[in-house]
């Protein structure tokens, strides 16, 4: 049998040299931390090498498909409304504090009716927080409507929901991200609550001003 020589001390490595292997890797690997995993993963550019190289643009997109990923999987009619202040104008509606939504059965004879209502409305957010306000409005009824934000801006969905429709359904009229405001004029696709959910995606507490003008009998929280 064949017995290979052991290595005498001066084939072995130093410890120096070793210590300077060591601290060229771990150089080299906080380098490509700083510069490749963190522009592409998180949008973090402190070296401002990843926004040259396209990272930084990777990172924010998959932060930003994250994000609305999450948004999505939450039912806007089940997420946790906070307080809405409402100031009835001319003709009176009925005040919206307090006031728990009352699902009512979808049949001409007891579906509302619409009469001409304004009402202003204030929501306050804080920081990832959502609410929704929400009108009771038969098949064809319209309403024209405007909120603005003040201190950020927020992700949006106008959208309807069908009385005695079907779990987790509603349609949408219109959606939005980080915006402060929107204005328009939808029509009731069908006897339901129609309305708008909002969430505040800032790092600071968002207030939204809404006024609606339309043909709606009642305002939900």
């Amino acid at each position: 049998m064949f017995n290979s020589p052991l290595p005498t001390a001066n084939d072995l490595p130093s410890t120096a040299r070793l210590l300077r292997s060591t601290a060229i890797a771990v150089v080299v690997a906080v380098g490509l931390l700083v510069t490749v995993v963190m522009p592409s993963e998180y949008a973090v550019d402190p070296t401002g090498l990843g926004r040259v190289l396209g990272l930084q643009q990777m990172g924010e997109l998959k932060i930003a498909l994250a994000n609305e990923a999450l948004a999505e999987t939450q039912s806007p009619a089940a997420t946790p409304s906070a307080p809405v202040v409402a100031e009835p104008v001319a003709p009176p509606a009925v005040p919206v504090v307090g006031e728990a939504p009352q699902p009512r059965p979808a049949t001409a004879e007891t579906s509302p009716t619409p009469t001409m209502n304004s009402n202003k409305m204030t929501v306050n957010l804080k920081p990832g927080e959502g609410a929704e306000i929400k009108l009771d409005m038969i098949k064809g009824a319209s309403v024209r409507y405007e909120w603005t934000t003040s201190g950020g801006t927020v992700n949006f969905d106008t959208h309807g929901e069908p009385y005695n429709g079907k779990k987790g359904y509603f349609h949408s009229y219109s959606k939005g991200k980080q915006v402060n405001g929107d204005s328009g004029e939808f029509v009731a696709l069908f006897d339901g609550t129609h309305g708008w959910f909002w969430r505040n995606r800032s790092d600071g507490p968002v207030t939204i001003s809404l006024t609606t003008t339309g043909e709606y009998s009642k305002v939900n929280q």
